[in-house]
């Protein structure tokens, strides 16, 4: 090949091929926590072409029956997320490292599959914070919508006060606890807000 014609070569090439937009920025619901009556957002921008950084916030201030039963699982948290895309940000499988920090006051309420099992007959009012691992993937809906599965694992340390259930229940004590397992599961609605040449 002469030496002239390569450069014309990449120029014609980069003349010709269509111009590709890539997401820049987007929100999304996580619909499983709305199943639990919890308002939530995320907000997620991508900083390279493999990087992003969301940040996931979640509020639930409803009581779940009268003031004299006082069933509720009040809880406010923030999750800021760095997530390593597999190809480009905002399509395919990431994995994630996130961190967590919340409050909580939560009693009352009889949770499916034997977890917390004490929290139907006594109310908790604390504090966590931790971090943990994800793995998600994204699937293309339409232009401006994704669908996303998420799933993630890690650690949480609590400090609370316990309470005998009844509204203003005798406090019984002040405690910790260490916990290891599942710190994320969503299936989130995303609405793909910027985007960039």
């Amino acid at each position: 090949m002469k030496s002239g014609r390569f450069p014309l070569i990449i120029i014609l090439n980069l003349t010709v091929w269509p111009v590709i937009h890539c997401q820049e920025l987007n929100v999304q619901s996580n619909l499983l926590y709305w199943a639990t009556a919890t308002p939530n957002l995320t907000v997620e921008y991508a900083v390279s072409g493999r990087v992003s950084l969301a940040l996931h916030g979640g509020y639930n201030p409803w009581l779940l029956s009268s003031r004299e039963e006082n069933k509720k699982l009040q809880h406010w948290v923030v999750q800021p997320e760095v997530r390593l895309w597999n190809c480009e940000p905002f399509i395919g499988g990431f994995w994630g490292l996130h961190a967590h920090y919340g409050r909580y006051n939560m009693g009352g309420v009889d949770l499916p599959f034997g977890f917390l099992p004490t929290l139907k007959e006594h109310r908790y009012e604390g504090w966590f914070t931790g971090a943990g691992i994800s793995y998600g993937y994204q699937w293309y809906l339409s232009p401006r919508w994704n669908l996303q599965a998420t799933i993630g694992v890690g650690y949480a340390y609590s400090k609370y006060k316990k309470y005998e259930c009844r509204r203003c229940g005798d406090f019984i004590k002040s405690d910790h606890k260490h916990y290891v397992g599942p710190t994320q599961l969503g299936v989130s609605l995303i609405y793909l807000i910027k985007t960039k040449k």
